[in-house]
């Protein structure tokens, strides 16, 4: 797990909320890692609910306490867990809004970390955001609250953009975590530009995508019809596309959403900018649903998370899988190498 050999630190694993499948995948995640190989890193949680539930999940763990500031070297096969200072009580499938402040208090370590430079990348377990708002959290999810938590390091606004990245796909909703009813109120030629010049400036920096090549998505059905089914995509989706290729970015559309995501039409993009959440996420989570992760782009740090929720109907019952949380890590790992090894 974490070295102290002058390389990379870890990555820092956030707990999410404990009640749910983040314990189970957290521990099957290390059991691969263990087995197999993967990047190195340390979760921030309460050890007692990881070792319940590893207890219950019958899987043998030893978990090493760790202060993530001095990045002390682990023994091999140990599970590197720093303590939470908030209390944390958790039964599988029964959430509870007093973890509010612990849950909280791991994303904000977690940051604390890589912007310290004492860890790689921050890679997010679920969190369940009805339990949050009964604390008094009030970000729509973990997009916007990663945001704040940048701008607040930075002094200056940060805006998020939310990806999902998967083998076959990669989209990017303009709009996030709000009603359908809202979203062509809500939906500009600003909002389109300003979150495709993030997308095509991540694509080049951080995937190594010289020359990102966007699909844009229409609003209505069929783009619009040419305004017989309404006038967003000619009078707010076109402009947009227009001034990204002003810019020099490569864009297309608007396209019909329901012609973009075919194996064929894939190959002409790297990236799909949908107009909102489930435009995006759904072609993306039944592409590649195991291995798709959520990477959050325009912040000044790395993040991903698994593209999953909380799933507290099966917390501790063996069945949650952790290959989302495995290919977060990993892309986090690499997105993060910086052209290391």
């Amino acid at each position: 797990m974490p070295r102290d050999d002058g390389g990379r630190p870890p990555l820092a694993v956030t707990m999410g909320d404990p009640s749910g499948i983040g314990p189970d995948v957290t521990l099957s995640l290390w059991q691969r890692v263990a087995q197999s190989g993967g990047p190195d890193f340390v979760v921030h949680a309460c050890p007692a609910v990881l070792h319940d539930r590893a207890t219950l999940l019958g899987i043998d763990v030893k978990i090493a306490e760790i202060d993530p500031w001095t990045s002390p070297c682990v023994p091999a096969q140990t599970l590197a867990v720093a303590p939470l200072e908030g209390t944390v009580r958790a039964t599988p499938g029964e959430p509870d809004s007093d973890n509010a402040g612990a849950i909280i208090e791991s994303i904000e370590r977690a940051v604390d970390l890589v912007l310290a430079g004492k860890a790689a990348a921050v890679v997010t377990n679920p969190i369940a955001k009805a339990q949050l708002y009964k604390a008094g959290f009030s970000f729509p999810g973990h997009t916007e609250f990663l945001a704040e938590l940048a701008s607040r390091h930075s002094g200056r606004p940060v805006r998020p953009v939310m990806m999902l990245a998967g083998p076959q796909l990669r989209a990017v909703p303009v709009t996030i975590h709000i009603p359908l009813r809202d979203v062509p109120v809500r939906l500009t030629t600003e909002e389109i530009v300003a979150t495709a010049e993030i997308v095509a400036k991540d694509l080049s920096t951080r995937f190594g995508i010289a020359n990102p090549r966007l699909a844009v998505a229409g609003l209505n059905p069929h783009a619009g019809e040419a305004g017989a089914l309404g006038h967003e995509d000619e009078d707010v989706v076109s402009p947009a596309v227009t001034h990204l290729n002003a810019m020099g970015i490569s864009a297309r559309g608007p396209l019909p959403a329901d012609t973009m995501f075919h194996d064929s039409a894939r190959r002409g993009y790297d990236a799909a900018i949908c107009m909102y959440h489930d435009q995006a996420l759904i072609p993306a989570k039944a592409l590649d649903f195991d291995d798709t992760v959520n990477v959050t782009l325009g912040l000044p740090y790395i993040r991903t998370s698994p593209d999953h929720g909380t799933a507290f109907d099966i917390a501790g019952s063996g069945l949650a899988r952790a290959d989302s949380l495995l290919a977060a890590t990993r892309l986090a790992w690499t997105l993060s190498s910086d052209g290391r090894d």
